[in-house]
């Protein structure tokens, strides 16, 4: 068994750490724009759900290694508007293009070829690609911590879902039909569909002590 202070490691190896760690992790796959127009689409694996009421869903966006805002972070702070796109096996390899740090103002979609789609509630547009997007409004940003690799948890209110033909079973979302990727360690990342999902009921009530 080891032990691991935290505190005394650098920041890209307790990054390499956690990130191994805390797996699998759903990937945001975030579309914003800036106050003057510019496009930017970027994938998030530190993401997750915040609350039903109102519905609500978290990310994190670190600084670069040089501590310097992203551009997703600073399109949201302008517009306090953005879409969480989900993204599927078929997905992965275009989305993998659009994390790689282009300058402020290159258009991702272009770079990777992903189709931009009007929403029905924000500015910023929905990937045509993926089965689910959530069209979301700023509630707040909350920064932790300073220089590179410091965080600043964007949370956001769902305005609008909007989910494909594909993806639906009787008009309910299928679980099974979702061929969403997520992040694990180092450049590793997980697959599901019905050959790895298992199902596990919550209890109706506590159990009794064995």
């Amino acid at each position: 068994m080891i032990e691991i202070n935290a505190e005394k490691l650098a920041p890209r190896e307790v990054f390499a750490l956690l990130t191994s760690i805390v797996a699998p992790r759903p990937i945001a796959f975030v579309s914003s724009i800036s106050a003057d127009g510019k496009v930017n689409l970027s994938p998030f694996s530190y993401f997750n759900l915040g609350g039903a009421n109102p519905p609500s869903v978290v990310f994190s966006v670190t600084n670069n290694r040089e501590g310097k805002e992203k551009d997703t972070l600073l399109n949201v702070r302008e517009t306090r508007e953005y879409v969480v796109n989900a993204v599927t096996f078929a997905m992965g390899e275009a989305m993998n293009v659009t994390s790689a740090a282009f300058p402020r103002g290159v258009s991702e979609w272009e770079m990777a070829g992903f189709t931009p789609e009007a929403s029905m509630r924000v500015r910023p547009a929905r990937v045509s690609e993926s089965p689910v997007s959530m069209e979301c409004r700023l509630h707040c940003i909350v920064p932790h911590g300073t220089g590179p690799l410091a965080c600043h948890y964007v949370i956001g209110e769902v305005l609008c879902i909007r989910l494909l033909d594909e993806v639906l079973t009787d008009g309910a979302l299928d679980p099974l039909k979702l061929d969403l990727i997520g992040r694990m360690g180092a450049a590793y990342y997980c697959r599901t569909g019905e050959k790895s999902l298992f199902t596990m009921e919550r209890p109706a009530e506590p159990p009794k002590r064995v």
